[in-house]
This record gives structure tokens, sequence and C-alpha cells, in this order.
């Protein structure tokens, strides 16, 4: 008890610092998760509050669950959330590296700034107003594409009603809003890496490839395991912005089975019947099976390379 007295007055300082983001964790992420308990029950609002409405409210057990695997679509709802959030993940990888590496081998530090600041740009946009820049290119009637289809002879397109576009579109879109941001951290990860190492090689008779090949992206790897073990654990979330807003309101019945995923169809439900439990259910599961994913993936990076796995 005295060493804790103790450690307590020799570090009150750097206690009182790390204070509001300790309250702000508690309050905001570790209290609501016994508000799951909601998935497992009835819920129905009462007058007196949330917590008496959730102690009245009857017990069902997994019945809430069984909205996400009953339906005749949970097929193409995993479908697309999976393959989408894989292709966001390794094709996401290779552009964000590809551009560290590139953004790395330029001499002009001014230049670097600029191409930076302007990958980054796009991250800090909401969905909403680049479906309004898409909109811009895509509307059949003041869209760019149509615009310039009708000026050589050739007719309008409904892209809206169009399956054969989106998923190539919406894996583009995700992509270049969210790699400006990776490539920093691995621009970032390059830079710190030890100069001795290219200059042993050049001396050595490396060229430019075999430099990276052997000396960059080793260093990255522990970086690019982390970053994509975390990615794993969100493959069942998928971004409710691109797949909503961007296709105007999921693109409706004409684009229901390239733009249907987990997200949206809970919202859909949600807003349809207004049952929060079912809601909670889909949350919860999307929770528990990214917590397995996430440890799986790191067991098995673990089992290969000790040093690059996350714990």
């Amino acid at each position: 008890m005295k060493k804790f007295s103790k450690t307590l007055r020799d570090n009150w300082i750097f206690l009182l610092m790390v204070l509001p983001g300790a309250l702000w964790l508690i309050l905001f992420f570790y209290i609501p998760v016994f508000g799951n308990v909601v998935a497992f029950k009835d819920y129905h609002m009462t007058s007196n509050g949330f917590i008496d409405s959730i102690v009245n409210s009857k017990w069902v057990g997994l019945d809430n669950f069984r909205f996400l695997f009953s339906s005749k679509d949970a097929f193409i709802i995993t479908r697309n959330t999976v393959l989408y959030n894989l292709g966001f993940i390794f094709i996401g990888l290779i552009v964000s590296v590809g551009i560290a590496i590139i953004l790395s081998e330029l001499r002009s530090k001014r230049m670097v700034k600029i191409f930076q600041t302007s990958m980054l740009f796009p991250y800090f946009l909401s969905w909403v107003i680049i479906s309004f820049f898409t909109d811009a290119f895509l509307n059949i009637d003041k869209g760019v594409f149509n615009h310039f289809l009708t000026s050589i002879g050739m007719k309008e397109v409904n892209f809206y009603a169009d399956l054969g576009i989106w998923p190539y579109l919406l894996l583009f879109l995700g992509i270049w809003k969210g790699f400006g941001y990776s490539s920093v951290m691995y621009y970032a990860t390059i830079m710190g890496i030890d100069p001795t190492y290219y200059e042993a090689a050049t001396v050595d008779g490396a060229s430019k490839w075999q430099r990276i090949r052997n000396i960059t992206l080793p260093q990255l790897t522990p970086l690019i395991t982390v970053l994509t073990i975390l990615a794993v654990g969100n493959i069942f979330r998928a971004d409710f912005g691109l797949f909503y807003t961007v296709t105007r309101n999921g693109g409706g019945g004409s684009l229901y089975s390239v733009t249907n995923v987990l997200d949206v169809y809970v919202y859909n439900g949600l807003s349809g019947t207004g049952d929060i439990t079912m809601a909670a259910a889909a949350g919860l599961y999307q929770s528990v099976v990214g917590l397995i994913l996430v440890l799986v993936s790191n067991l098995i990076v673990r089992r290969i390379d000790k040093d690059s796995a996350l714990f």
C-alpha cells in the first residue's frame, strides 16, 4: 500500500494528464458495453427511463439474432460485406505502400509535402460531399459522363441502375478516400529506416528495386502486419456512408445485389420496423466476430513471426 501511495505521489502529474482521456473511455466505451444486454431482450421503452426499460423487458435469448440469418438475402449481404472489405484491405495496402515508397524516393521535400496534403484531403471529406461529386459525374441529366456521351451522338446511361460499374466504383472511392492517411504512416516508417542500410546496399551494387525489396519492404512488414490484423477485425463492418449515401440510399432495388452490405441492411430494417433490439444484435454480432478474427489473425502471425504480432 505504501509503495502504491508513493507511486501516486511521484506520478500524479502524469495521471492528471491521462485522466480526461480515461474518463472519456469509461463514459463512452466501457459503460455502454452493458447496454449490449438489449440484444438479448424484447426491449420496450417505459416512462421510467432506459435502465428500468431494460430490467422490465422480456428476455428472448438469441431470437434477435435470427433477423441477420433468417433472411433470404443473408448470403448476398455477407458476400458483399466480406468481399468489399477484402478489396479495401489488400488493394488499399498495395496502393498505400506503393505511394509511400514513391514519396520516399522523391528528392524534393516540398513536392512530398504537396503530394501528401493533396492525398490526405479526401480523407477529411464526408461521404455526403463525395456523393455530390459522384453525382456530378454520373447524373443522367446533367452528369459529365452523360453530357460527353450525348455530345458524341451516344445514348445517355443511367449509371445508378447499372450493376456493372458499382463494385469497381465503390472499391475505387473507398481506397481513394483512405490511402492518403495510410500512406503517411508507411512513409513515416520508411523515413525512420537507418540510411546506412541503403548506403551499404548501394556500395554492393544493389539496384533501386533490390533495395526496396530487401530493405524497405522487410522494415515495413511489422507495421503492415499490425494494420492488416486490425483491418481484418473490421471485415464484417461496412462504411455506411459509402454504401448508402454515395449510391443514393443504397441504390434502391436496382443496385441491391452489389450495394447491400450488413450495415445498410440493418439500417433499412431499423428504419422500417423501429426495432432497436435488431440493431443491437447486429452490432454485437459484428463486434464478437471482429474480436475472434483479430485473435485468430494474431495467433497465425505469432506462429509465423512473433515480433510482427499485435500482442
